[in-house]
């Protein structure tokens, strides 16, 4: 029997550092990039300015990289200690890439991170600038290995089942590495990233512009950050097709929810805006939605790239019946019983492995490998166990897609500012850029929002979901460490703040006079 108040307090606690690791990730992958940028700048013109203005926004990378280096570990941990059922599942897999992440991305960022802060007239202009953008790579590298890891669950390739051990065991590891989704995601991560960190740059220039201080570095950061963050959301966009490509391929359910579609169609609408109806249950013939606003056939295109292509919605899902690529689909009723049949299979398999009964191991092998593929159904009991929080999803997509407009239209402003050379007597876009600083975390967490609760009930898609992954630990010991974590990140966060306040009123430091090797 699944103890749901042990379950939903794992996830409420995994969901907790996660959301507090994610505050920092993003602003130290984009950040990085920046002042890359602006250190190369100071190598190839020699000019001080930059030098003095790289070594501010290094500072605030600094600051921001320490704390979320350490609610990276805890995340990490919480496998073990919250979910050590997913962990034995698939840790011949998934530990391969945090493995890697942890020996390779993350000791190449030790090693030149200490170069990168320490070593300005210690080291060459080119030796510190090359420590620069290794310190910057290995911080993407670190996002790579996370990714594949997290596109594994969404779409798990390149592995099999050992019944034996009750593990999937990794047979091909370049098929996960460089999976489509694995390749997308990772990359429309880093380049969401870049809007993030360059909202956050051209917010705080803007405080210093409207305190009437620092004019010149504030514009300098603003030019580089608004081209870069403008970068960033066209990346974005790109890869964000290729994602919807991808999630109506391996993960209709998902998609289904973002758009709160309940009945599949041909030539399905885009919901720009919307009420959703949350009383709505995939067998009543109440409205998904109260209110919309839909843009003709946008959902066929960004989920078949045609234009008259078939969406299945959350009914068709459960009902089955519909043609896939693969077939015509089954139902979840019918996955369920194959499911329970892979399960049954398998432990006849262990119980013929302890008689040391060969044909009767062979013979249940077979009708496990025949159902295996639905292996993840056989937890559930019914259909509705299927359907993930619709109304959180349909809104988190929402304003992650709204607000990533709203920058593209604010970066373009803010360097058609910029290039009229009028941006420094604009007060109300300096506002503007300072509200737009917490709007830009709003839509990097709603995005992760949809890709991680879209896939619920999922630990693994179709393979885990989790309530068969959550560790069998009482409950009352995961809601205290909850507040205990609770209490700590949001210390930790309050510090961060803090420091990064004190360290934006002093601004960019003099620049230091003295000769470079």
């Amino acid at each position: 029997m699944t103890d749901f108040v042990l379950l939903d307090w794992s996830r409420a606690q995994f969901a907790l550092t996660a959301i507090y690791h994610w505050l920092f990730v993003p602003l130290t992958l984009g950040l990085g990039v920046i002042m890359s940028i602006m250190e190369t700048l100071y190598v190839k013109t020699n000019d001080p300015k930059w030098r003095r203005t790289t070594r501010f926004w290094m500072k605030i990378f600094g600051i921001n990289f320490a704390i979320g280096v350490a609610t990276g570990i805890i995340l990490e941990f919480e496998f073990g200690t919250n979910w050590s059922n997913y962990s034995w599942f698939v840790g011949d897999i998934f530990g391969a890439p945090l493995a890697i992440e942890g020996i390779f991305a993350f000791f190449m960022e030790a090693t030149f991170i200490a170069v990168m802060f320490f070593g300005w007239d210690k080291v060459s202009k080119r030796f510190h600038l090359a420590s620069t953008w290794l310190t910057t790579a290995g911080a993407t590298l670190s996002a790579l290995w996370i990714l594949v890891a997290n596109a594994w669950m969404q779409h798990p390739v390149g592995m099999e089942f050992n019944p034996s051990t009750v593990r999937n065991e990794m047979v091909d590891f370049f098929s996960i590495v460089f999976s489509p989704v694995a390749v997308n995601k990772f990359l429309h991560t880093v380049f969401s990233s870049w809007m993030l960190a360059a909202a956050v740059v051209t917010g705080i220039s803007s405080w210093y512009l409207l305190k009437k201080r620092e004019t010149t570095f504030a514009l300098d950061s603003i030019k580089i950050a608004a081209i870069m963050g403008l970068a960033g959301l066209a990346l974005t966009l790109f890869t964000g097709d290729k994602s919807a490509f991808h999630v109506a391929s391996s993960q209709p359910m998902k998609l289904a929810a973002m758009e709160s579609l309940y009945n599949g169609q041909k030539s399905a609408g885009l919901t720009a805006i919307g009420i959703v109806n949350y009383e709505k249950k995939h067998n009543d013939n109440s409205p998904p939605m109260s209110w919309e606003i839909t843009i003709p056939k946008i959902l066929s295109l960004l989920a078949s790239h045609d234009l008259d292509g078939f969406v299945p919605g959350i009914c068709d899902i459960i009902n089955g019946g519909y043609q896939t690529k693969d077939g015509v689909e089954l139902s979840v009723s019918e996955k369920i019983r194959r499911g329970k049949l892979a399960l049954a299979a398998l432990a006849d398999y262990r119980k013929a492995a302890g008689a040391n009964d060969t044909a009767a191991m062979q013979e249940s092998r077979t009708r496990l490998d025949t159902h295996f593929k639905y292996f993840g159904y056989g937890y559930f009991n019914t259909p509705d166990e299927v359907v993930p929080n619709v109304p959180l999803i349909f809104y988190s997509f929402r304003i992650m897609v709204i607000l990533g407009l709203y920058f593209i239209g604010f970066f373009i402003v803010t360097l058609v500012c910029i290039f009229k050379k009028n941006f420094h007597e604009k007060r109300g876009m300096h506002w503007i850029a300072i509200f737009s600083v917490p709007a830009a975390y709003i839509a990097s967490q709603a995005g992760w929002i949809v890709a991680e609760v879209g896939r619920q009930p999922w630990a693994i898609q179709d393979i885990l979901p989790v309530n068969a992954a959550v560790s069998a630990i009482p409950s009352s010991s995961v809601k205290i460490t909850f507040f205990i974590f609770l209490t700590l990140f949001s210390v930790l966060l309050l510090a961060e703040l803090r420091i990064l306040s004190k360290q934006i009123q002093l601004g960019p430091e003099p620049e230091e006079t003295g000769a470079e090797k």
